[in-house]
């Protein structure tokens, strides 16, 4: 699985797997123990979270979601040290310290918690998503 195949859904909290499109919008799966089968329309919107990024004050603009998720995963190992209710200042520090150059005007308190719940969903359902991808990387160009 890759971070293009997972959605997450406007109103509906966790991450979905997605599984095939319909005529009218896409069949997704959540991510959690349950399984349960979703199908979401045009009227609902779904973001793929291969696409999603975070505002940095850098040239870019903007560091992908995957990267950030890396990162963290790298620096933490799934102990992130936060509770489900921290406070601002608290998830503005922890995001601080994983992406120092983050916009703190235009990424809220209620983004950086949405990062650290999908963190979780996918170190507890799909760990390898997290791994840096170093095998199968480059391999026709290294010497033998």
């Amino acid at each position: 699985m890759k971070f293009n195949e997972i959605a997450t859904v406007s109103g509906k909290p966790g991450l979905y797997k997605v599984l095939k499109p319909t005529r009218g919008g896409v069949i997704l799966e959540s991510l959690d123990s349950k399984k349960s089968k979703l199908v979401v329309g045009a009227n609902h919107r779904v973001s793929i979270l291969g696409e999603i990024s975070m505002y940095t004050n850098t040239e870019e603009g903007a560091s992908p979601i995957e990267e950030i998720m890396k990162k963290i995963d790298v620096e933490f190992d799934g102990d992130l040290g936060l509770d489900a209710d921290a406070d601002a200042d608290e998830l503005k520090a922890f995001l601080r310290h994983v992406l120092p150059d983050y916009d703190e005007t235009k990424v809220y308190p209620s983004d950086i918690k949405k990062l650290i719940s999908w963190y979780r969903i996918i170190k507890s359902e799909t760990p390898d998503l997290l791994k840096k991808e170093t095998e199968g990387e480059g391999e026709e160009n290294q010497p033998e």
